[in-house]
């Protein structure tokens, strides 16, 4: 039985005029799945109508930052969320930590380098500063958008979108905590040790930070159902060296 995401993330790449083999390729369905969810829908018209030439999922040739966009999908799996606006316009929200000014200004070099043209603004809550941009073809690029806060639901990550965290697990490592990761004091034996630790309450994005861990070499324990820790000497020094501003 396949889930609603995989539903709402089908018709999302049928309503950006992507073809039933293209979708099947990009989410991991059978072809014939594609097909009858899309006469089954109606062609999916809550959400964009047209072909964007910067869109890399609506026109996979375009050139495309991965870096940056692994960047950025950590950052939206920790503390992003996209909303819908007029005209099938969608934004995207990020909270960062206004005490990080340097993650701000990286998170917005990195959805510059991912969606170029995008205006970037931002707003300051309590502790926190929002950036966001608009953009039709942000539910392309984070197919997890859906009802409901992430864990109440499924969250899985493309088959694209896979292929990019396995290139750049460090890249996704350091935007995954920059949003819901710290460095602290571990206290063992009188001893005073570092430690990271990543706080999620989705089962799913523990599991993708986790894996991200273990493709860059970087072993981990989960001590609660939503921390996950690492801190052996030798894999604080790794994160340490892709971290940056937040320690």
């Amino acid at each position: 039985m396949r889930g609603r995401a995989q539903y709402d993330a089908v018709l999302r790449l049928i309503a950006a005029g992507a073809t039933d083999g293209a979708v099947a390729n990009v989410l991991g369905i059978p072809r014939e799945t594609v097909r009858d969810w899309r006469r089954a829908a109606g062609a999916g018209k809550r959400y964009v109508t047209k072909l964007d030439p910067a869109c890399p999922v609506c026109c996979p040739g375009v050139p495309f930052d991965k870096s940056a966009y692994a960047y950025l999908l950590g950052l939206y799996l920790g503390d992003g969320w996209l909303s819908e606006h007029r005209r099938k316009v969608f934004k995207l929200r990020v909270s960062l930590d206004a005490r990080q000014p340097a993650i701000f200004e990286e998170c917005k070099r990195a959805i510059i380098d991912v969606a170029p043209g995008r205006r970037i603004g931002h707003q300051s809550g309590r502790g926190c500063v929002i950036v966001g941009a608009y953009w039709k073809h942000w539910c392309c690029l984070f197919p997890q958008h859906g009802p409901g806060r992430k864990h109440s639901r499924r969250i899985e990550l493309a088959r694209w979108q896979f292929e990019i965290a396995r290139a750049f697990p460090n890249r996704l490592l350091r935007g995954l905590i920059h949003s819901d990761g710290c460095r602290v004091a571990n206290r063992v034996g009188g001893g005073v040790y570092p430690r990271y630790l990543f706080s999620n309450r989705s089962a799913d994005i523990l599991r993708i930070f986790c894996r991200a861990c273990e493709v860059f070499g970087v072993s981990w324990t989960q001590p609660s159902f939503k921390h996950i820790s690492v801190a052996k000497a030798r894999d604080v020094a790794r994160l340490d060296a892709i971290i940056g501003a937040k320690q």
